[in-house]
């Protein structure tokens, strides 16, 4: 299969079943959208080596599920990293703010001092609604709510910040 139009007649046909394949494997659209996609670039990249007359569905198969165990094994490795970042911070005695940008420590101290408290014991500091609420000695509900109001505060400050350091995309 050297051409387009090869890889057109062997493989496109098997993008349906391709499809429902990926969506049982990743239990989700958007996963399974971009395990369809990355295997149909594999697929194309690896053309040389499949020849036509043999089996596309189980040769895009094959590559549709390496590229699923790819993709869990570095979630996995990721959630690992993350947990390990988590523990030593917990034990680091680093200052609050510390490995922040400037402009989100100006943002969090912004806040209006409830909403700041709120954001910090849960964002930064990684605790559970109920431990924050039992420190600030209010209800959980209110906890949430003053999370809501400093997220959603913090956001709007940090907008142009975010588009200007390619985290957020302008609107088109």
């Amino acid at each position: 299969m050297q051409n387009q139009e090869h890889y057109n007649e062997e493989i496109l046909p098997c993008v349906p079943e391709l499809s429902r394949s990926a969506l049982r494997l990743a239990r989700g659209t958007a996963l399974a959208d971009d395990l369809v996609q990355e295997t149909l670039i594999r697929a194309w990249q690896a053309r040389a080596s499949f020849r036509p007359g043999t089996n596309a569905r189980a040769w895009t198969h094959r590559i549709l599920f390496n590229t699923y165990i790819n993709h869990y094994r570095k979630k996995k490795r990721e959630r690992e990293a993350l947990d390990e970042l988590r523990s030593a911070s917990r034990v680091s005695t680093r200052a609050p703010h510390d490995g922040f940008g400037d402009e989100v420590v100006a943002a969090l101290r912004g806040l209006r001092p409830e909403f700041r408290e709120a954001v910090e014991m849960v964002d930064v500091h990684d605790l559970s609604y109920q431990d924050a609420a039992d420190q600030l000695e209010c209800p959980v509900g209110t906890v949430m709510s003053r999370l809501h109001r400093g997220r959603t505060r913090l956001r709007r400050a940090l907008e142009g910040y975010a588009l200007d350091q390619g985290v957020l995309r302008p609107a088109a």
